[in-house]
């Protein structure tokens, strides 16, 4: 298999389709592309990319193609079983979903707001109202996990699954624009961001060289 993804510093969803590969325990190869860089336009017109119409990230295995890291995500599932990705426990295994399904689709004034970039830090951010919203929502969902299913472990269902690789690039975003959570949150955020997996992709993020003006520059305080 090899899955190409996104410049690590600012691609949340080439961070999910990742943890996924990773959570799937098989191998892969990673091809990185970068964004909006000087031959981006000739870059989504290639083979690899085309049946995504250029946007990452993209997995593909022999002649299966699969792009939008969902589907990544449940592909993988079905190659090496639903349980390595989500809680056992029907009940949890409901909400689970529906954490992963409302991160995938809602949150648009915290995408856009609160761009994901790895290496940066932000102090004193002003934070729109909207993006506060998406906030509490979001805190609120993690409280009822870590209550209902988090007692097995330091993740929103006990063990890392399918919701944690969703909502692993929310923790990023945190910490790049210093948001302000109760202390379960901070427990929380602290055991994704050290994560093995988090931290080998954090370090890689680290190491590139490739910028993005737009997302450098994104609510400065």
């Amino acid at each position: 298999m090899k899955l190409i993804l996104g410049n690590r510093n600012y691609s949340s969803w080439s961070l999910r389709a990742w943890l996924a590969a990773k959570q799937s325990g098989l191998s892969f190869e990673e091809i990185i592309v970068p964004l909006f860089g000087e031959n981006w336009e000739a870059q989504k017109d290639e083979n690899d990319l085309q049946p995504s119409s250029g946007k990452v990230p993209i997995l593909w295995d022999d002649e299966v193609v699969v792009w939008d890291s969902l589907a990544i995500l449940e592909y993988l599932g079905d190659k090496v079983g639903a349980d390595r990705f989500w809680p056992k426990d029907p009940v949890a295994r409901g909400m689970a979903r529906s954490l992963v399904a409302e991160m995938h689709s809602a949150y648009a004034d915290l995408r856009q707001e609160l761009p994901m970039n790895v290496r940066r830090r932000v102090e004193g951010a002003t934070i729109s109202a909207r993006t506060r919203s998406d906030i509490v929502r979001i805190l609120g969902l993690w409280a009822e996990a870590r209550a209902r299913f988090g007692k097995g472990g330091p993740f929103l269902f006990g063990s890392f699954c399918a919701a944690d690789i969703f909502y692993a690039p929310v923790v990023s975003r945190f910490v790049t624009y210093g948001v302000k959570v109760p202390g379960f949150a901070e427990a929380y955020m602290e055991a994704v961001w050290e994560h093995d997996w988090m931290q080998a992709w954090i370090n890689a993020a680290e190491d590139e060289e490739w910028t993005i003006a737009q997302y450098d520059t994104a609510l400065t305080g």
